[in-house]
């Protein structure tokens, strides 16, 4: 079940999967994936667990075996290495965090500068006043930090790469109220500055409230694109495929 929002053929795509099919091995986990993010847009990606919506992170990083298209400004990624996608200004904050344990936290950040980072949107004074617990603790290894302050780390740290979309794998997961709230706040920040986001999320209260789509995942497959609003209203879909 569809809901077209798209503005036309003036829409400017950012990044494009068309037809995607993805494996484990023998196993086949998306079945004909296709959606679009467009510039300066927060699309939330939702379903259940085993829905397909990690994969399809990892698929459009280059992570796991796929066909299909995907085409990140104009340009087919699919068959790249995944240091070369963050090199074209994709960023993935995966749902483990990936953090340096044993460096401390602007070691973290500096490893995720390309180059020298000189032109980079972001400096370490944004990442700081963004979170300043950060700053607090920018000389703490960062394994001994909050499960919090280790997401925060993370955002960061991709953030550091100066990154035209950021896909972020369950961001809030495992997280006190307070702290969910600050990342919906971070997420706005990005799209005020021009900065794409794929969220996948399994919280529907923040993917709806800071979403300028949602995107829901069922089997491997997208049944449904359109609006926070949209989605509101749709009964049949709500509990087909998110409500446990």
């Amino acid at each position: 079940m569809q809901d077209d929002t798209k503005s036309g053929p003036a829409a400017t795509f950012m990044l494009k999967l068309t037809d995607l099919h993805a494996f484990y091995g023998k196993s086949h986990v998306l079945h004909g994936v296709s959606f679009d993010v467009r510039a300066g847009e927060i699309v939330a990606l939702l379903g259940r667990n085993g829905s397909g919506r990690s994969t399809t992170a990892k698929a459009i990083m280059g992570l796991v075996d796929c066909q299909g298209s995907i085409c990140w400004k104009n340009l087919e990624i699919g068959g790249k290495k995944a240091y070369q996608i963050a090199h074209l200004g994709l960023g993935y904050v995966p749902e483990n965090r990936d953090i340096f344990p044993k460096l401390t936290v602007h070691q973290n950040l500096l490893l995720g500068q390309k180059g020298s980072g000189k032109g980079s949107r972001w400096s370490f004074d944004d990442m700081y006043t963004l979170f300043p617990r950060l700053r607090e603790r920018q000389h703490t290894e960062a394994g001994v930090l909050s499960g919090g302050e280790q997401q925060m780390l993370t955002l960061c740290r991709t953030l550091m790469g100066d990154p035209d979309l950021i896909i972020i794998d369950e961001p809030t997961e495992g997280l006190a109220p307070k702290i969910v709230e600050l990342v919906g706040q971070y997420l706005q920040t990005l799209k005020a500055r021009g900065i794409s986001v794929l969220l996948i999320e399994q919280k529907l209260t923040i993917a709806m409230a800071i979403s300028d789509r949602v995107l829901v995942m069922g089997h491997g497959s997208i049944v449904f694109d359109g609006t926070p609003d949209s989605l509101r209203a749709d009964a049949y879909i709500r509990k087909e495929w998110l409500e446990v």
